[in-house]
């Protein structure tokens, strides 16, 4: 029925009798229906995977005996193809020949794979809506973006399918997700896991990255993947910790007012204010007292990169001229007809000269350097994930470019200087930021209530275990 439905449009749309646009809509709406309508009928209510049943047992014995993980579709799986979040992608590349790395690592160590997950297309997105295979539920925050695009893993973990669920985190893609979903989340220092048999986006920018819920299920998988050759001095402990002033006015006042009780204590009485409290009694004892307040952009204002804000054009040239260096050419012989917003990203893409990249690259090497020296050996910078709760699904687009050049704001430091980065789900707010058809705080009062934001913490280079470790220990605050 829907096969003809969907016929019957396409005539209608060839024969001029009504605008195209909205056709084109009806559509969209129809393949996204029918994406969910498959993925409830094959137990997959969220819309998580794009294989649900694909499985790989673990070892018999391992440090990670009986755990279940879910793995997002970029990961290779011997046997199986990689659909790497576009439907023409998958049908151009044939099954893999080896399992990832990564994937293999936690089947040594005794995990179990369970489904292969939803990605935004080629992993060129923070939404996590997906043109061709729709958009995964938030089971946080229904009616919002999972955030991506790493949303079917976050997502797997959200809804309690799985404890542990691999993602990659180029821009935000892991981090996001977990921000948006109320999870815990870690960006590696980039280099500590083998990025072998995963679909690149920007190499120079990608890391293996993971979900949990559970602070301990999340450090265990890090003892497991993480590179003990590339690993901090064991002897150094993280003790200075910094907020990243600037970094908290890109955020939503909500969610820089909730953030800062993390950190400060709660100022007023508020229902979480006890947890509250605990946590940053524990963050002030762990990280040798009171907080010291940075403008973390504001040293390289006389090299033009003075405001975060301006971090945004040195992190997109950077990755864009590596995005189309990996796929340009693949891209130019297939047409995989992108959706909104990934088809612009490689437009954009395209376009990026070996000039602008060696200028970018240079600035690269500044923000580097500098981050590099504000953390030294023992520092911590603690900062908002985001800049507020997952926006609406189908968010205007003005909004939604909007929203992106504020995260990315956020998001880029670590990325542009190789940094690991753990997001801590500490905190629930509203959100002030308007939907699709005007939707708001008011809208979500006695329906979805608060919704979670993250804090997130940058360490030094090769500190990922001693993150892992603050997390667990503030998490049980």
């Amino acid at each position: 029925m829907l096969s003809c439905f969907s016929t019957r449009l396409q005539n209608t749309l060839c024969s001029n009798h009504i605008p195209r646009a909205p056709v084109r809509r009806i559509l969209v709406q129809r393949r996204l229906m029918g994406s969910a309508i498959d993925a409830a009928a094959a137990g997959d209510p969220n819309n998580a995977y794009i294989d649900r049943t694909l499985t790989v047992h673990g070892a018999q014995e391992g440090s990670l005996k009986g755990l279940k993980f879910a793995a997002k579709d970029l990961f290779d799986v011997a046997g199986h193809r990689t659909g790497f979040g576009n439907p023409v992608w998958l049908d151009t590349h044939p099954p893999a020949t080896r399992t990832a790395p990564a994937v293999q690592t936690l089947l040594d160590a005794g995990a179990t794979l369970y489904g292969k997950t939803h990605m935004d297309e080629l992993a060129y997105s923070l939404n996590g809506e997906n043109a061709h295979y729709g958009t995964p539920v938030n089971p946080a925050a229904p009616g919002r973006i999972p955030g991506g695009s790493s949303s079917g893993s976050a997502v797997a973990v959200a809804a309690g399918d799985v404890p542990l669920a691999l993602g990659s985190d180029t821009g935000g893609s892991v981090r996001v997700p977990a921000s948006y979903c109320g999870l815990l989340g870690i960006r590696p220092t980039w280099g500590r896991i083998s990025l072998e048999g995963l679909r690149p986006l920007a190499p120079s920018f990608d890391t293996v990255g993971w979900f949990a819920k559970d602070p301990g299920v999340l450090r265990a998988v890090g003892a497991v993947l993480l590179d003990p050759a590339t690993r901090g001095s064991p002897l150094t402990s993280l003790r200075r910790c910094m907020v990243a002033r600037d970094a908290f006015a890109l955020a939503e006042p909500a969610t820089a007012q909730a953030l800062r009780e993390v950190i400060s204590g709660p100022s007023s009485t508020v229902p979480s204010g006890a947890a509250t409290a605990a946590v940053a009694h524990k963050l002030r004892e762990l990280l040798g007292g009171e907080p010291v307040e940075v403008d973390v952009a504001a040293p390289l204002a006389a090299q033009g990169l003075g405001a975060l804000t301006d971090w945004v054009a040195v992190f997109r040239v950077c990755q864009a001229f590596e995005v189309w260096s990996e796929h340009g050419s693949w891209v130019s012989a297939n047409d995989p007809r992108f959706g909104p917003g990934t088809r612009e990203r490689f437009t954009m893409a395209a376009a990026i000269t070996k000039e602008e990249l060696a200028s970018a690259d240079a600035q690269r090497s500044l923000i580097r350097a500098h981050l590099h020296s504000l953390l030294g050996s023992d520092g911590v910078l603690l900062l908002p994930t985001a800049p507020g709760p997952a926006p609406f699904i189908n968010a205007p687009p003005a909004l939604v470019d909007q929203w992106r050049s504020r995260l990315i704001s956020l998001t880029s430091l670590a990325g542009l200087a190789g940094l690991p980065q753990l997001t801590l789900p500490l905190a629930r707010v509203r959100s002030s930021m308007q939907g699709e058809e005007g939707q708001g705080p008011a809208e979500e009062e006695g329906q979805q209530g608060l919704l979670p934001v993250g804090l997130s913490l940058i360490g030094p280079p090769g500190s990922d275990e001693a993150l892992l470790e603050l997390a667990e220990q503030l998490m049980a605050a």
